[in-house]
């Protein structure tokens, strides 16, 4: 059976990326798969990697029960609004913390890149904005995308990783929101 790991880094519950996240999962339920989900705002951690990677902090239990859910994942959805062109945050806290070296990748002496720890699996991020996609691509050059696709996702082994770009959100129809979750509901029955 698939391992579907819904992760939500919003901070805020009423967003809609819940919303989002929600008829992911509802997809997910008419399929043959297995769904868990992990809402970043929820969890009880210190999202500073205080010491870097000179020495290792300890991880609290919501971390240790996330990082063991990511591994057991075939397949991770990552919903998350795009802010000034990153993401949230505490979602950057929950990813310092957790690909750490020996746990979603592992450097190996001599070489410039490591094993990828998390090969086999496929991802797909979900992502709001307010900055129409044009701009994202054309004149930013999609920093969000880059960073967390590939130098996040991709660098620990994880592929494909498609990615939902869904703008503008600000002032948007609730027209407009009915056809992204009816898609976003579509994608989780496809397992996509």
């Amino acid at each position: 059976m698939k391992q579907v790991l819904i992760i939500n880094g919003h901070p805020d519950k009423e967003s809609f990326n819940y919303a989002l996240s929600e008829a992911y999962k509802k997809g997910v339920n008419t399929s043959n798969a297995m769904v868990t989900q992990i809402n970043i705002s929820e969890l009880e951690f210190n999202p500073n990697l205080k010491f870097g990677y000179r020495k290792r902090m300890d991880l609290e239990p919501d971390l240790v029960a996330a990082i063991d859910k990511i591994k057991k994942a075939d397949h991770m959805v990552w919903l998350f609004p795009m802010w000034w062109y990153g993401y949230p945050a505490i979602m950057k806290g929950f990813v310092d913390r957790t690909f750490l070296p020996g746990i979603t990748y592992q450097p190996i002496e001599g070489k410039p890149l490591p094993e990828k720890l998390l090969k086999g699996k496929s991802a797909r991020l979900i992502i709001t904005a307010d900055t129409p996609k044009w701009y994202d691509f054309l004149i930013m050059k999609r920093p969000a995308i880059n960073q967390f696709k590939k130098g996040t996702l991709q660098f620990c082994g994880i592929n494909p990783v498609k990615v939902t770009y869904i703008a503008t959100m600000k002032n948007s129809s609730s027209d407009l929101r009915e056809k992204w979750l009816r898609k976003i509901s579509v994608l989780g029955e496809q397992l996509k």
